[in-house]
């Protein structure tokens, strides 16, 4: 039975512009999932998803957040771009990719318009995709910003998360 914070999730993510937004991101990208995601310190709660690789997770669903990449970028609101998890040596022994099976991965933070961190714009694929070019990382953080401001207009006023200070530069993490 899910709560309340993966309803809400689940309901703020049920919007065709972010399903959009996470086609293109599957397209950009060549990866066969993409999602946004609601990341507390506690929580990793789906907000939308598109899964093209069985990866299992539909709105409202969680995953550990300690067993998630998407908790690093919560804590640093960096981006985090890889590649070829088995080519790059900061992630190639990394727990969550081990876990999880996948060899490339994107996430960026989403900042909604008033400087508060809500969660994640990720995508991951089991194969190898040339994620790192700089026009691919813009792509991607206009897509998470778009992600912010869809779900800004569809927060209630009263359930807005807190505002946190926002990093001035989000640098590639990986």
């Amino acid at each position: 039975m899910k709560d309340e914070l993966a309803i809400e999730a689940a309901a703020l993510g049920d919007d065709d512009a972010i399903r959009a937004i996470l086609t293109r991101l599957c397209d950009t990208t060549h990866m066969g999932f993409a999602a946004v995601a609601r990341v507390t310190e506690d929580r990793w709660v789906a907000c939308q998803v598109l899964d093209k690789v069985a990866f299992g997770l539909e709105p409202g669903a969680e995953l550990d957040v300690q067993m998630t990449i998407c908790n690093e970028i919560r804590q640093t609101e960096n981006y985090v771009v890889i590649d070829h998890v088995d080519a790059d040596i900061a992630w190639r022994k990394h727990p969550v990719p081990i876990f999880y099976g996948f060899k490339s991965y994107v996430s960026f933070p989403v900042i909604l318009p008033d400087g508060s961190f809500y969660g994640t714009l990720c995508a991951l694929d089991p194969a190898p995709r040339l994620v790192s070019e700089p026009a691919t990382i813009a792509t991607i953080e206009s897509f998470a910003r778009d992600v912010g401001t869809l779900l800004s207009a569809r927060i209630p006023a009263h359930s807005a998360p807190p505002a946190a200070p926002s990093a001035p530069d989000r640098p590639q993490a990986g």
